[in-house]
């Protein structure tokens, strides 16, 4: 697969081309992350912090909450790295500090080693200082203590010659299963596509930096490149999915509608029947495309949206199979309420009374606390999450709001004590709230 790079210096996206040639401004790194995400992971590079030059950490922070990412550059202290896992980071990656001391006290899975390579020789420092030792042997002192590699070969970066495969398939072979990232020389055209589909096959990615910035790779033909399809017509299935995993139907992409979905952001497939389709342009049923995943056989696509309007089913549901079903359900119809609820009903005072909303609150949860055997428990915890979800609505917090916080928290490495706050009375197995009662 490919992993989308954004390099960042003074606040802005560049990309270095190899030392030898002028920096190419990309432009808004925001912006430039809200696209590239759409293709999954993405990978930041802060080059001022690696090159000692300064820190565009605030700005990192900013796009690791809201996107899915790897981060470089400068990470030299064990506070900077967690502080990157705290706040989402997917993975960190570690140069220049990717000694065993270091690398122990943080969590393997989450940690890529990069290694750099100027004609065969490992580059540290942001690419300033070199060493003694060879790429194979650094990979074997290394393998046991981090979950993959970035591998940069510099005077390919930014020059869209290829990449060295026969040197890939020697470094693979070395990493024993750590997955590797190869960067520097991805390039466009057909030779590029093969390389990137022969290389997830090996088990590896690329970073692509360079040649999505300068279009000479398209979005569709990176992203799709590891794709196979058994179909006549070429085409690949396509699950479509709303932002909690649930699924709302199945249909068919290509190059063509991969392409227009990436660039647009917009839900957009190939119909068997009448070609290209973007979603809810006559139904005003539309959808935003969040992000693209290929499955593990590499024989189909899921895409997951943020689903507008009645739903995806051309019969006004929220999926082809029914109305959907659940907490996802009760957010929808707790958010059509909070539209329309008429004047007098026990909903329209929930909203608009704040008190009575904190006190059903407190009262719910305290009784959930409390509640003993696995039908009584699931009784008053829907309970909680009902007056959870008609708070949140109120606020303005959908509940993929909630799922998300959830989903930042589980990449948390630091966790608090969880004791109880003061007021909060634990030694009856319950939560009474003394402050209160």
């Amino acid at each position: 697969m490919i992993i989308p790079s954004i390099d960042i210096q003074n606040g802005q996206a560049v990309q270095l081309r190899g030392g030898r040639h002028p920096v190419l401004v990309v432009g808004d790194p925001e912006k430039l992350a809200e696209k590239l995400s759409r293709l999954g992971d993405i990978a930041i590079v802060d080059l001022d912090a690696a090159l000692g030059k300064g820190s565009n950490k605030d700005l990192i922070l900013k796009l690791v909450k809201k996107y899915p990412c790897r981060v470089g550059g400068g990470i030299r202290s064990r506070e900077l790295a967690l502080e990157y896992l705290d706040a989402g980071a997917r993975q960190i990656v570690i140069g220049t500090r990717a000694t065993r001391d270091f690398l122990e006290a943080l969590p393997r899975e989450r940690l890529i080693a990069a290694l750099d390579m100027d004609k065969g020789t490992i580059m540290v420092e942001g690419w300033t200082k070199a060493t003694s030792q060879s790429i194979k042997e650094r990979i074997t002192e290394l393998e046991p203590l981090v979950g993959g590699f970035l591998i940069t070969t510099i005077e390919r970066e930014g020059e869209l010659a290829g990449l060295d495969m026969d040197l890939a398939r020697d470094l693979i072979a070395v990493a024993k299963g750590a997955r590797i990232t190869f960067a520097g020389g991805a390039m466009g055209g057909e030779k590029g596509v093969q390389q990137i589909a022969e290389l997830d096959r090996l088990g590896a990615d690329v970073q692509v930096g360079t040649a999505l910035a300068t279009g000479a790779l398209k979005l569709s033909e990176a992203f799709a490149a590891p794709l196979v399809s058994d179909r006549p017509d070429g085409l690949w299935p396509t699950a479509v999915c709303d932002e909690g995993g649930r699924f709302l139907g199945l249909v068919y992409s290509d190059l063509e509608s991969l392409e227009l979905a990436f660039s647009t952001g917009k839900g957009t497939y190939k119909s068997r029947s009448r070609g290209l389709w973007i979603k809810g342009e006559t139904s005003g049923n539309t959808q935003r495309l969040i992000r693209a995943d290929l499955n593990c056989e590499r024989d189909s696509i899921r895409f997951t949206v943020a689903q507008e309007g009645r739903g995806f089913c051309h019969l006004q549901r929220r999926n082809c199979f029914d109305d959907g079903f659940g907490i996802e359900k009760l957010s929808r119809t707790i958010a059509d309420r909070f539209k329309q609820a008429p004047e007098g009903s026990y909903t329209r005072r929930l909203f608009s009374d704040r008190g009575l909303l904190a006190a059903k609150l407190r009262e719910e949860a305290d009784e959930l606390a409390k509640a003993d055997g696995a039908k009584d428990t699931a009784f008053e915890a829907a309970d909680v999450i009902y007056f959870a979800l008609v708070k949140a609505t109120r606020e303005g917090a959908s509940l993929y709001d909630i799922e998300q916080e959830l989903e930042r928290r589980s990449f948390k490495v630091q966790r608090r004590p969880g004791n109880s706050k003061p007021g909060y009375d634990s030694s009856d197995g319950g939560a009474s709230w003394t402050s209160i009662h």
